[in-house]
């Protein structure tokens, strides 16, 4: 399958495109369309990189990238959902204008200016005590589970891509692990179609409500784990691997399906990779699946990890599957 840059009059494969077509019901993430699936499957798995080499895209300045090197980054996000590139240049340099200007010219503009943002949007990583204290784990050196970036937004708000960008990276620790949820989806309907449904199901979890001294900061919000964006029809993923107070549906097949995927995520699977952004380094994505080990700084040296977060609710243009027929 070849990649294209506007949507076709006619097409009976699934490739990707710059524009946005509707959601059709052809989508091979709908069960009933088993033909559609295995044709995006048989597109997915080839030539699908098996190592975080594959993944790396050298870069003079992701601000103002060229042609060729977004060409490239777009060829590797069309295939993983993901790239990370890498800007020796740019080591150390504290500039919110990086993944700002990086996001820009793939597209991403709505920025998630959550609560515990920078005033500008964009959230500065690091060790704030006052955070950690309040039980907001990435703002402690302490490990992240795996997890999609805002699954506790309203279903209303999907956070569709992030950027990180490192400008100092821990003195040991703060390595990532990146697992494609397109692959996650894939391993679940294969072993069981029925794992699928149960996850698409519109109250499968229910993050519950986050109160602080006795007021509600955000409510509860109940949703399925996969579903598809209804102006793209891409594959969008809800999860978190925590388990304190995550009400998760009580049926057989939910729980079933949960046990089988927390599973593949302990695994030693090929398709997981693992990487420690250097200075210089950042990873754009779809909002894959993502943990982070735990870490230590040296703040005597000066090596205290800051790493910039952009979250958009865009998805990266040019990997839109289109499915018109």
């Amino acid at each position: 399958m070849a990649y294209i840059t506007q949507p076709p009059v006619r097409l009976d494969n699934f490739m990707h495109s710059t524009a946005a077509p509707p959601l059709h019901s052809n989508s091979p993430f709908l069960l009933e369309n088993e033909a559609s699936y295995q044709r995006w499957r048989q597109w997915k798995l080839d030539d699908y990189p098996v190592t975080t080499e594959k993944l790396i895209v050298e870069v003079t300045d992701p601000r103002r990238l060229s042609p060729a090197e977004i060409a490239e980054m777009l060829r590797i996000c069309r295939k993983t959902n993901m790239v990370i590139y890498a800007s020796p240049l740019l080591s150390k340099q504290e500039d919110k204008a990086i993944p700002r200007r990086l996001g820009e010219q793939f597209g991403l503009q709505r920025l998630d200016s959550n609560s515990l943002a920078d005033d500008d949007g964009i959230t500065s990583l690091q060790v704030v005590p006052d955070k950690s204290t309040r039980g907001y784990i990435p703002y402690s050196n302490q490990r992240l589970l795996w997890h999609s970036d805002g699954y506790y937004n309203p279903p209303e708000h999907p956070v569709r891509a992030f950027i990180l960008h490192c400008v100092v990276p821990a003195a040991q620790g703060g390595d990532n692990e990146l697992l494609d949820h397109d692959m996650m989806y894939m391993a679940l309907r294969d072993t069981n179609p029925e794992f699928i449904r149960a996850l698409m199901a519109p109250d499968a979890m229910t993050i519950p409500a986050n109160t602080e001294s006795g007021t509600e900061i955000r409510p509860a919000q109940t949703g399925p784990v996969f579903s598809l964006a209804p102006e793209t029809g891409t594959l969008h993923m809800r999860y978190t691997a925590r388990t304190r107070s995550i009400e998760w549906k009580q049926d057989t097949i939910t729980q079933q399906a949960v046990a089988f995927l927390k599973e593949l995520l302990a695994g030693d699977t090929p398709r997981i990779f693992r990487h420690r952004l250097a200075a210089g380094q950042g990873l754009l994505c779809n909002n894959v699946l993502h943990n982070r080990t735990g870490f230590a700084d040296d703040v005597d040296t000066g090596q205290v990890r800051l790493i910039y977060r952009a979250r958009y609710f865009d998805r990266i243009v040019g990997t839109y599957l289109n499915m018109a027929l």
